[in-house]
């Protein structure tokens, strides 16, 4: 017998399935492409995400035959959102967290309740990525989506829909809608009449870990499936991720390094003081458990521009080896500490500053740049972003002893070691890069009773292969850069402020 999880992100899907000890016995994935048709827009269409689910479903089965799923759960990149009709049809393309399109739906929002009442309710700070916003722009812009539409679905919900059962949505995805009371842990009458919405509107809100149904027999024929399956709910990719690498006690942290870089920081309790740092707190998948939430957007979306747009040549060394493309773009660069800042703004500031019109940058370019130089940038850029994000933890009363690093930028244990050495922390790597996967197949499994509870799943089934620790001769020059980095952005926001006025 096997469970199954299945990742629903930005530029991806993956479906995989673990035996009951975490080992992986089938795997498969597939990327789609981001739709921008219109600048700051970016969109999925939900049909072909869809397809690909199916497709990795079924290519997952096919290889199960003595070990078939009994149980699986989903997880899904936040905020994006889908309006379909009671028969499932989709209406409109799913705008993702970066599309930037509804800056005057979030300034009603703030202009109706102020920031502070609304993280006082949701734990979110308020911009433009959540799905409440989204949704008011179909509100003022296309009212038919609303009108013809039974509900908002996020992926999580919307998958479960196309999988058979009731679309329920857990708490850590419904709270990344901003519609969402952390405390009370149910929908917020407040938030979605400030927004000219109702709950009908959304998915039934249940806790991660909760059965809500089995995959029809029909269908799950066609998907593969040889036997009865149960669906179960999972959440949020981030807190996901964040149970499969066994973040769950108060001094770990998951870094999670994927199409975005998000530190997930167990907290136990809400903290409303992390509203200072611009951070983000909410339940965790994991019972009676919060977290802090900081990240970046651009993440691992920066490494799939250079390969676009900068890597012809190292995406013809790829072809001609056999290689990953990643792989030859970061082994290009050497073990010193790079001379060049980036500013990993490509989609907005992210989280840290909460600021939709910054840009990227990169500082100390010359005639003596080679490409290595910026590839090193931009492993260096991210995460003195991320450093700054542990800085405000900490001051917010955060404090981590150690980083457990998950996602397709931890299979790079070069990358890895910079990451070490910039933080200035241990970091743990586990024995699978696709901890989000993992940590809804430990729900699934703990929802059947497979495990007794998720510290017994966690026991069972996550194995840290490695600790990576900092190396004191590198850590003073990357301190005394991140300084540098730290006055980057208030150094160019009234550039951003003066190029946004011509917008």
């Amino acid at each position: 017998m096997s469970l199954m999880g299945i990742d629903v992100g930005t530029t991806g899907c993956k479906v995989v399935a673990f035996d009951h000890n975490g080992q992986v016995l089938a795997a498969a994935g597939s990327e789609y492409p981001l739709l921008s048709p219109q600048p700051g827009w970016f969109e999925l269409e939900p049909d072909r995400v869809w397809a690909q689910v199916q497709d990795c479903l079924r290519a997952v089965n096919t290889q199960l035959d003595s070990d078939p799923v009994t149980a699986l759960s989903i997880s899904s990149q936040g905020e994006a959102v889908i309006p379909v009709t009671r028969d499932g049809a989709v209406l409109a393309n799913s705008p993702i967290s970066s599309d930037g399109r509804n800056g005057a739906q979030t300034a009603e929002l703030e202009a109706k309740l102020g920031v502070e009442r609304i993280y006082r309710i949701t734990g979110q700070n308020l911009s433009t990525i959540f799905t409440l916003p989204k949704a008011m722009w179909w509100r003022d812009q296309r009212p038919d989506i609303l009108e013809r539409s039974w509900k908002l679905l996020c992926y999580t919900d919307f998958v479960a829909l196309r999988l058979g059962v009731e679309p329920v949505i857990d708490y850590s995805m419904a709270a990344r809608t901003l519609g969402f009371d952390v405390g009370t842990l149910d929908w917020s009458d407040e938030m979605l009449a400030a927004a000219d919405l109702s709950r009908e509107q959304f998915a039934r809100a249940a806790p991660s870990g909760s059965i809500i149904g089995e995959i029809p027999p029909k269908l799950a024929s066609d998907l593969g499936f040889r036997g009865a399956a149960q669906v179960v709910t999972g959440g949020h990719d981030q807190p996901c991720a964040a149970l499969g690498a066994g973040v769950l006690e108060s001094g770990t942290c998951l870094y999670s390094i994927g199409t975005t870089e998000a530190l997930v920081a167990v907290t136990g309790k809400p903290k409303l003081e992390l509203q200072r740092y611009n951070i983000d707190c909410y339940s965790h998948v994991a019972p009676s458990t919060y977290f802090a939430l900081t990240g970046n957007q651009t993440g691992g979306r920066l490494l799939r521009w250079y390969r676009d747009e900068l890597g012809a040549h190292e995406r013809v060394i790829a072809e001609r080896d056999g290689r990953d493309v990643y792989d030859v773009i970061v082994e290009q660069v050497d073990d010193a500490p790079g001379k060049l800042l980036l500013l990993p703004y490509f989609v907005g500031s992210g989280m840290m500053h909460g600021d939709a019109a910054a840009t990227g940058a990169v500082i100390g370019l010359s005639f003596n740049s080679r490409r290595a130089d910026i590839v090193k940038a931009i492993l260096e850029g991210l995460t003195y972003e991320q450093a700054l994000g542990l800085r405000n933890l900490a001051r917010a009363g955060v404090d981590i002893e150690r980083l457990t690093a998950v996602g397709g930028g931890a299979r790079s244990e070069k990358w890895m070691q910079i990451k070490c050495d910039i933080t200035n922390l241990p970091i743990q790597l586990i024995h699978t890069s696709e901890a989000a996967s993992l940590g809804v197949a430990m729900l699934a499994g703990w929802a059947t009773g497979v495990y007794r509870d998720l510290p017994e799943a966690a026991e069972r089934v996550i194995h840290v292969r490695k600790t990576l620790h900092p190396r004191v001769d590198r850590v003073a020059h990357y301190q005394r850069q991140l300084t540098r980095y730290e006055k980057l952005y208030a150094a160019l926001k009234p550039v951003y402020q003066d190029l946004a006025s011509e917008e």
